[in-house]
């Protein structure tokens, strides 16, 4: 399978500046984008009315085609501190998720990747079953709008160690229970490297359910988001086991360079990144 590389839109643009921004992920490589502007929640993007939001979202299509790169994945809406706890939280993160599978699809992408909720806050584990159950019952809610704009969610790996939704293979667990062709896994490698798990071993183990990828490293302590290489994941294991797997994922990178780094220097090294993500392929 030859793959397609892409990249998270934060490292060429944020909620402006789309058409620029494709542009130059275009000449510096990539193929693909993973679309990060439904991530948070307080921007102008959410605080409009559907129409003004649906001719963003066709603009910004409109500005990826026009460059010649597919919006392969998007990221749904993720608070940090997580803001779970209540029913009302609940509903109005669901409200948005909503809009997001909406805004998915309105990009041309079929995949959005998901946190789990944590509505017991990310570093208590002591009411396993309620979690799930929680779990469970918000993306169920979730599934009859993913159905409708065919949209596949994929569930996230996490970092958190105390929960029990976090490892790729309760994530997997968490998938089967929902149960539907609309449900699949992102797998994130740096979050696999927290927990000391292989990355490779994971997409070996889940197969085609990985529908999309989030590549970046770490020290295998802390989430770090670093450049592959840079930390403790055996790379060239995953390069192997990838190129061996079913899972239709682009090789997506969720990392990007110094935010410090000047400009110049950026328009440089970028390109760097995109053969980082062809060496996958």
């Amino acid at each position: 399978m030859k793959r397609k590389t892409g990249i998270i839109t934060s490292a060429y643009f944020a909620l402006d500046g789309a058409q620029d921004g494709f542009r130059r992920m275009k000449a510096d490589g990539f193929d693909c984008a993973d679309y990060q502007n439904f991530i948070q929640t307080d921007t102008p993007l959410f605080c409009c009315s559907d129409e003004e939001f649906e001719r963003h979202l066709v603009q910004d299509k409109a500005a990826a085609d026009a460059a010649g790169i597919e919006i392969f994945q998007t990221h749904a809406p993720w608070r940090y501190p997580p803001q779970d706890a209540t029913p009302e939280d609940r509903a109005e993160r669901l409200e948005k998720m909503k809009k997001s599978i909406w805004g998915t699809s309105l990009l041309g992408s079929h995949y959005m990747a998901i946190h789990p909720i944590m509505p017991f806050g990310p570093f208590d584990g002591s009411d396993p079953e309620e979690l799930i159950r929680l779990n469970l019952e918000f993306f169920a809610q979730l599934l009859p709008t993913a159905k409708q704009y065919d949209v596949t969610l994929c569930l996230e790996n996490m970092p958190m160690r105390a929960m029990c939704t976090s490892t790729p293979y309760q994530t997997q667990r968490i998938v089967q229970l929902l149960n539907s062709e609309k449900m699949g896994i992102c797998l994130d490698t740096g979050h696999c490297s927290v927990f000391d798990i292989s990355p490779a071993n994971a997409i070996r183990y889940l197969g085609e359910q990985v529908k999309i990828l989030h590549i970046h490293d770490n020290n295998g302590a802390s989430d770090w988001h670093w450049l592959p290489w840079n930390g403790a994941i055996d790379w060239q294991e995953f390069r192997t086991a990838l190129a061996e797997s079913p899972s239709p994922a682009v090789v997506s990178l969720e990392t990007d360079l110094p935010a410090k780094m000047p400009q110049e220097l950026k328009n440089i090294l970028r390109p760097g990144l995109a053969q980082v993500a062809k060496y996958f392929v």
